[in-house]
């Protein structure tokens, strides 16, 4: 096996393209000798200049030096042909997506490079264990795959083949530590860690669409300002591109044999047959000018003045929540009803967790039509309030102002159990303790993946931690017990864990 930080190393790629050029640029920059290949005439020689000119660049940045840049380019090397890699101690394939193609060049490879050559794929979808078993030896087989813009996606996942030698695993982390990435291993699943664990934050807001709970700007403004995602949901799914984002969802649940958990949603299935694609097509969820979102405002919050003199009474179920949410109101001056039950001019808000505000008007005996729910889990930056299907206007609207009055943006929403925030949460830890569950990762990796690969606040587990283990099993047991559907059964690694009383990224002894 070749040792990944001896000097003369050599690194063969096969595709120069947007992932090959990248990875030829971090390699080179890493000390690696990169010879880069292409079947297309021309491609490869393409792509050494392409990445000569981003090391210049860099360097005229003052983020690396002249003579690193210099010695940088001068490791980049064109192959004529297959051959021309016979010399190498690892060969990285960045083809297209395709099993019979990337089969056929692993093919070609073992009858070109030398015995302890390591054969890499960057594939994203295919199974690394299917690619290796077209292979005389498919224990030198690894999957190595990187995201783009390589060389800004400070993460690469490691993949173990179903028949790969452990050691074979073991230099492809050290490769990735030397080309400056952060390497995480992981079994060979569907998805790998990135693509597996994000599948919930897409497909369960969309789920929150499809159920008419909200529209799509103020989905993402929730998710953004309540939650702290980067980007909305629409926002990331505009950026992708229908085209990419709908066939991978469509991919992960076929893998999956249809797991509830992964399930798309017929809202991308339509909107890509109607070419609202996104940013690419000018028109997604989003309207584009010039490459840039036409912004979208929020409702205009009811005016103070008509609905100041109302009371709101805030439950006591939840002591904690209420006593946060008491003082929010009482910083403004709100008129807050103090009484053990709501007096008969007070607005009603209820603080569920997991529950839909029906749900949790009728369990405390309230007056549905003046009762609403306030979000007592993300109280921070943005507040989601949540009418139940007789909330009275009137009712909504004395609410909504008083808490617009805190200084917070607040969302106003229809009926849906967990809210927005609490729900795309819960499902997102979720899934990343199934990971954990099926030893796909190690926990501390699938937070890592997660927050390299995807740019969440917190990896999954530590999503999980920050409400409490204890609290996301509540809310994915209200949204098992409201839908009756196994897409929210809890993973075991998150029930047990929530029972013992100890963190998410507690790993097994």
């Amino acid at each position: 096996m070749f040792d990944a930080n001896r000097d003369g190393l050599t690194l063969g790629i096969v595709g120069t393209g947007l992932m090959g050029r990248g990875i030829a640029q971090i390699a080179a920059q890493g000390g690696v000798t990169v010879r880069l290949f292409d079947s297309r005439a021309g491609a490869a020689g393409e792509a050494r200049d392409a990445v000569a000119e981003m090391l210049a660049k860099l360097a005229a940045k003052g983020k690396m030096s002249t003579a690193d840049a210099q010695a940088a380019t001068a490791r980049l090397m064109v192959a004529a042909s297959l051959q021309e890699l016979a010399g190498c101690d690892v060969v990285v394939e960045a083809i297209v997506e395709n099993l019979d193609a990337k089969r056929a060049l692993f093919r070609d490879l073992e009858d070109v490079v030398g015995g302890d050559c390591v054969l890499a794929t960057n594939t994203s979808s295919l199974s690394v264990t299917a690619i290796a078993a077209a292979c005389r030896r498919p224990e030198r087989v690894g999957g190595f795959h990187f995201f783009s813009p390589v060389p800004l996606m400070k993460v690469v996942e490691v993949i173990d083949g179903v028949r790969g030698d452990r050691a074979v695993g073991d230099a492809l982390v050290a490769l990735a530590r030397r080309m400056g990435h952060t390497p995480v291993r992981a079994a060979d699943t569907p998805g790998f860690i990135v693509n597996h664990a994000g599948r919930a934050y897409l497909t369960e807001a969309l789920r929150v669409l499809g159920e008419g709970v909200t529209d799509f700007a103020t989905l993402d403004r929730i998710l953004r300002g309540a939650a702290d995602f980067r980007m909305g949901p629409c926002e990331l799914l505009d950026l992708t591109g229908l085209d990419v984002s709908h066939p991978v969802m469509e991919s992960i649940y076929d893998q999956y044999y249809q797991e509830p958990r992964f399930r798309p949603s017929p809202i991308t299935r339509q909107r890509l047959a109607a070419g609202l694609l996104g940013r690419k097509s000018g028109r997604g969820f989003y309207a584009y000018a010039d490459g840039r979102a036409e912004p979208v405002a929020p409702p205009a919050v009811p005016t103070a003045a008509a609905t100041a003199a109302t009371p709101l009474w805030i439950s006591a179920r939840n002591a904690d929540a209420h006593a946060r949410v008491v003082t929010l109101l009482d910083a403004q001056d709100a008129i807050v009803d103090r009484g053990r039950r709501p007096a008969d001019n007070s607005v009603c808000v209820v603080l569920p967790v997991g529950a839909d505000a029906t749900g949790a008007a009728l369990a405390e005996g309230l007056d549905p039509a003046r009762t609403l729910a306030l979000d007592p889990l993300f109280l921070g930056g943005h507040l989601t309030l949540m009418t139940n299907p007789l909330t009275a206007p009137a009712a909504r609207d004395a609410a909504w102002a008083a808490f617009a009055a805190a200084g917070m943006p607040v969302s106003v929403i229809r009926d849906s159990a967990g809210f927005v925030a609490q729900r795309v949460v819960a499902m997102i830890v979720n899934i990343g303790c199934d990971i954990a569950q099926q030893r796909i990762a190690t926990p501390e990796d699938i937070d890592c993946a997660v927050t390299l690969g995807l740019g969440y606040p917190r990896g999954p587990l530590a999503m999980g931690d920050a409400l409490g283990a204890a609290t996301v099993l509540a809310i994915l047991d209200a949204l098992h017990d409201f839908y009756r559907d196994p897409r929210y059964r809890p993973s075991p690694w998150l029930v047990r864990r929530a029972r013992l009383g100890v963190s998410l990224l507690t790993p097994e002894n």
